[in-house]
């Protein structure tokens, strides 16, 4: 069962993405409401996939994409997929180029959310796979979006 922490200051945004990914059968290892208590969790959890707010209230030094340089200082393989409202297009695609791998917008579909989740495990995993010597099929690249 793959690991994944949530993370948005919104805990009804939450518990919605928590509903949705463990009726899928993922377990929900961590959330957290802040970008400095999401990189401290990461730290010490390690979850398989993230999902990130990218707009959050800075009571601190980091916000979303803050919390993304982060985690990929501390793992570069970390699979982090960004949800945010429409209009936020340029905070979504530097959090990209931060190394994020995929969005979201809110309000989250859950098939998308879905689509987007089982995309970026299965791609991290082929990445690993690829890198230990076995062969696996190439996959699309999730979209990019434009600027």
């Amino acid at each position: 069962m793959k690991k994944i922490m949530i993370v948005d200051d919104a805990i009804f945004m939450r518990q919605m993405l928590a509903k949705i990914l463990v009726a899928e059968g993922f377990e929900i290892c961590a959330e957290a409401s802040c970008a400095t208590e999401a990189v401290e969790k990461y730290k010490t959890i390690k979850p398989d996939l993230v999902t990130m707010d990218i707009v959050m209230p800075m009571m601190e030094e980091l916000d979303g994409i803050g919390a993304v340089r982060e985690i990929i200082k501390i793992d570069p393989e970390a699979c982090i997929i960004i949800c945010s409202v429409m209009g936020q297009q340029s905070l979504v695609v530097e959090a990209i180029r931060a190394g994020a791998k995929d969005f979201v917008t809110k309000p989250v579909q859950p098939i998308r959310l879905l689509e987007a989740v089982k995309n970026i495990l299965k791609l991290n995993q082929n990445l690993r796979l690829r890198r230990s010597g076995i062969s696996v099929p190439a996959m699309p690249l999730p979209p990019f979006p434009s600027s």
